[in-house]
């Protein structure tokens, strides 16, 4: 992925360019993708009916993740992506716990809870750098 390259040519951030931010989009978006993926793959299982919750914390958190990325790559109000930070740290914990309770059974569910908890953990770091 390219978010730090990029971020790094806006003519307004070049020389205050966040890593742990550039690094947070990219997990973002890399979560975003695999909770899509785990989602679908829940409604293909034979017992669709248990995994429920599983497909709606997945679809949420993708749709938080993509949210997130879309708006730490702006150059918008540190309070509104703190608070969005905040939120997708949240919804990866909540989506990786649920996926994990299904990851024995199911390995796109193991996949998307290891994903989860990387964004989440990329998330608290990226709100580190914020004062």
């Amino acid at each position: 992925m390219h978010a730090q390259e990029i971020l790094a040519t806006h003519p307004q951030a070049a020389a205050d360019t966040n890593g742990q931010l550039a690094a947070c989009i990219e997990a973002c978006l890399d979560c975003a993708q695999v909770c899509t993926v785990c989602a679908d793959a829940c409604l293909g299982e034979d017992m669709v009916a248990d995994l429920v919750q599983c497909i709606r914390l997945d679809l949420d958190c993708a749709d938080i993740c993509t949210a997130t990325a879309a708006i730490a790559a702006r150059r918008s109000d540190e309070s509104i992506l703190r608070d969005v930070l905040t939120a997708c740290e949240g919804a990866c914990r909540v989506c990786a716990e649920e996926c994990e309770r299904h990851a024995n059974a199911h390995d796109h569910c193991r996949i998307c809870a290891e994903v989860c908890r990387r964004c989440e953990q990329s998330c608290r770091q990226a709100l580190r750098t914020f004062h």
